[in-house]
């Protein structure tokens, strides 16, 4: 059914890189057995996956050469990659190794690969810098039109918001209230328009918008 073809992706790295993260965990969408389901992968597509996420890595990461899926003693599947640096025949690393961008992104890449029902990403900015931030719209835009899979995402990144491409009918704002949330696009809200119109950003025209009205009272809990 739709409802049940609805995917939620928020990768934690710290949960990728347990040890026994595949136990009892099954699409796993904090990914605990994010690796388990990158080996359960028939291998043409998984190598073809793993090709394509490795040349997008080398845009963040340029020193990283090649990822491979690797087995240790135990059959426990992990990540590897093989970093260039001052010895001739570079060095492989683990996902235990990887920083939290580098897993958080990898997870992002294959999820966005899957072409089932519509996809669920929460704060896909988290610890990735800047740059690739504001890049990710045009990426999952090109996605969703190659693969014609929806793609929703929740955000409080400035950096991600100015893209250009972004349509104010595309952006939802939700407004909590004492009887729930309501929800209303950009589009609809006449000083959004009017503040793009005088030159803003839309991240400069919805994300003050939706400030929590008491954001500033937390600047007092230092205090006596």
């Amino acid at each position: 059914t739709f409802f049940a073809s609805i995917q939620y992706l928020h990768i934690v790295p710290q949960l990728v890189r347990e040890p026994d993260r595949s136990v009892g965990r099954r699409n796993d969408p904090f990914g605990g057995d994010f690796l388990e389901q990158v080996a359960k992968t028939p291998e043409k597509t998984q190598k073809a996956r793993l090709r394509r996420i490795q040349e997008a890595l080398r845009v963040a990461v340029p020193q990283l050469q090649e990822i491979e899926l690797w087995r240790d003693v135990r059959g426990t599947p992990h990540l590897r990659g093989k970093y260039a640096h001052w010895r001739p025949q570079g060095a492989w690393q683990t996902e235990e190794q990887f920083s939290d961008g580098t897993l958080r992104l990898m997870g992002l890449l294959w999820g966005v690969m899957d072409k089932q029902g519509p996809l669920l990403l929460e704060e896909p900015e988290l610890s990735l810098h800047p740059e690739i931030v504001r890049v990710l719209p045009q990426m999952l835009a090109k996605v969703q039109r190659r693969t014609g899979r929806q793609i929703f995402l929740s955000t409080h990144s400035p950096d991600l918001l100015r893209d250009e491409g972004i349509g104010l009918d595309e952006v939802l704002l939700f407004f909590p209230g004492t009887e729930g949330t309501e929800v209303k696009t950009a589009a609809s809200q006449q000083e959004v328009r009017h503040l793009l119109e005088g030159g803003l950003s839309l991240a400069e025209a919805v994300i003050p918008r939706t400030k929590p009205e008491q954001a500033g009272q937390l600047a007092l809990f230092g205090d006596e």
